[in-house]
């Protein structure tokens, strides 16, 4: 009997390590595609890191791309995606034209999409996933509204014009300064590339031609904080408000050191872990929701230092 127990034994532990070993086997073999819009931004590093840290944790390889910003460039590397045998992608788009192009050339190969933060309209993804910008930006709208007490002339500089935050953000922060008829928008340019460089030319050239500016708004923190420097470099005879959006760690410094006002803190680190979950969820079948927004949380100098110390 003690011989019996002994090969049960042994081939129950085999049969474990069989099955323990084929799991990590079928773990190796999802492979997702991650694509990038532009790693210089904070805000899609966050992202970037979130998935790559989950995908670890789950045995998932996760290639990343970057498009650098180039949506001709993203297009290609997606192909390229799809030519390894990739079994879901997670598409953030670098920009609004043709953004959809890559969706249906994923669809073709019936690979799963999961979009985040941009949804081309023409082909959205299979589950979209991003902050609910229309409600933060009216929310930093009120911000404004309260700390101006009405009145004033704004600035604004846009993100890429077309993209799924930039009209949100712009829809919302409208709707707040709509409950103020004394804040008047008397500037709105927008960028290409959401970067600082051109948010401090932007806001330059605003502030020349618009001298009683009063509040810039960026629409993204990069953008802000080269508002912000174009502030500080005209030397007017006036405190100009400044708020950003999105929470990056540069823009949450600038905001705790009163370079900044105000941002909206994004969720990019819950972000991140959703995607990779939908991913999963989708190659298993799973029916999911069209739009899984998120919210963001308004930060100023009060309550900076928590999403410094742990980003959510």
């Amino acid at each position: 009997m003690k011989l019996a127990h002994r090969v049960v034994a042994a081939a129950v532990c085999a049969t474990v390590a069989l099955v323990s070993q084929q799991a990590l086997a079928q773990a190796k073999k999802v492979r997702i595609g991650l694509a990038v819009a532009n790693l210089q931004a904070d805000f899609f590093n966050q992202i970037k890191q979130s998935v790559e840290a989950s995908g670890k944790t789950r045995g998932v390889e996760i290639i990343t791309v970057d498009a650098k910003g180039d949506a001709a460039l993203q297009a290609g590397q997606i192909k390229d995606l799809l030519a390894r045998k990739i079994d879901a992608l997670i598409y953030i788009p670098a920009g609004a034209s043709a953004a959809g192009l890559p969706v249906k050339a994923a669809r073709a190969a019936k690979i799963p999409v999961v979009t985040v933060d941009r949804n081309p309209p023409d082909a959205p993804g299979d589950t979209f996933i991003a902050t609910d910008s229309v409600a933060a930006a009216r929310t930093l709208g009120d911000y404004v509204v309260k700390m101006t007490g009405g009145k004033g002339s704004v600035g604004i500089i846009q993100g890429q014009l077309g993209t799924t935050p930039e009209m949100d953000r712009d829809k919302g922060f409208n709707e707040a300064l709509a409950k103020a008829p004394g804040l008047t928008v008397v500037a709105k340019q927008a960028s290409q590339t959401w970067l600082q460089d051109e948010g401090f030319k932007i806001a330059q050239g605003m502030l020349q031609s618009n001298p009683r500016i009063t509040v810039l708004f960026g629409r993204a923190d990069a953008l802000a904080l080269g508002a912000a420097q174009a502030v500080k470099v005209a030397n007017l005879d006036h405190k100009v408000l400044v708020v950003g959006f999105d929470g990056d760690i540069r823009g949450l410094k600038a905001v705790k050191s009163g370079v900044l006002a105000a941002t909206m803190t994004q969720r990019t680190q819950a972000m991140g872990r959703l995607s990779l979950d939908a991913a999963l969820d989708l190659l298993a079948g799973k029916k999911l929701p069209p739009l899984q927004l998120q919210p963001a949380a308004l930060t100023t100098r009060e309550n900076a230092d928590g999403y410094i110390a742990e980003h959510p």
